[in-house]
């Protein structure tokens, strides 16, 4: 609705300078998303995501300055669309409440972010192969994911809720390996996946693993 808005803006010429930057910018991030998920990070150029978004072939570079720093800017908007999706749905939670709200979360944002989660997922895999910056802020956000996950457990554990006999830090490794698992085996072949039954599973098994034991 808001897009559709701007657009609507747009055409008659009513927006404001930073409303058109904005619009423009988002225009190029889908077209972006799009050419990721067709050619991979490789043979998307800035000419071809500013051309498809509509604009003319230096528009992205003239923005961006170059196919890193557009890159970059997906990155981190993809990371703050992640960090608010997620945080609706621990919101201050703990234990394994937290962690199943987690786990719900990723469930729902494959749905809702289809595209733009299997784009960011072959940046991520194609930045492995070199050093750059994407893959030190890619190694620097799984360090955050186990730390939250480590601190969910931490914190059953003093709640009682929690058998105290769980490492905290190896349990955030094998959640983390789930999470980024399953993400993994949908972008291969999404078909061979009942989502809904897969994370159900998980739940069950995670609250007896967990649960403190009488």
């Amino acid at each position: 609705m808001a897009a559709k808005s701007a657009n609507n803006r747009a055409n008659d010429g009513r927006m404001t300078q930073a409303e058109r930057t904005a619009l423009s910018d988002q225009r190029m991030f889908e077209a972006a998303i799009r050419l990721i998920n067709e050619r991979g990070t490789q043979k998307t150029t800035l000419k071809d995501i500013g051309e498809l978004a509509g604009y003319s072939r230096g528009m992205a570079n003239y923005r961006f300055g170059s196919k890193d720093g557009l890159m970059q800017e997906l990155f981190s908007r993809f990371d703050d669309r992640w960090k608010e999706h997620l945080g609706s749905y621990v919101d201050n939670r703990s234990g394994v409440d937290a962690v199943l709200a987690a786990a719900g979360a990723l469930r729902d944002f494959l749905k809702l972010e289809s595209s733009y989660m299997r784009a960011m997922y072959l940046l991520w895999y194609e930045a492995l192969g070199q050093e750059s910056e994407i893959r030190n802020e890619l190694a620097h956000h799984h360090e955050v994911y186990r730390k939250e996950a480590t601190e969910w457990i931490r914190q059953g554990i003093e709640d009682g809720q929690i058998d105290p006999s769980i490492n905290a830090e190896q349990f955030a490794v094998q959640y983390c390996a789930f999470i980024f698992g399953i993400v993994y085996q949908w972008l291969v072949n999404a078909d061979a996946l009942d989502l809904d039954s897969v994370f159900e599973e998980y739940e069950a098994n995670t609250r007896k693993l967990l649960s403190k034991k009488r």
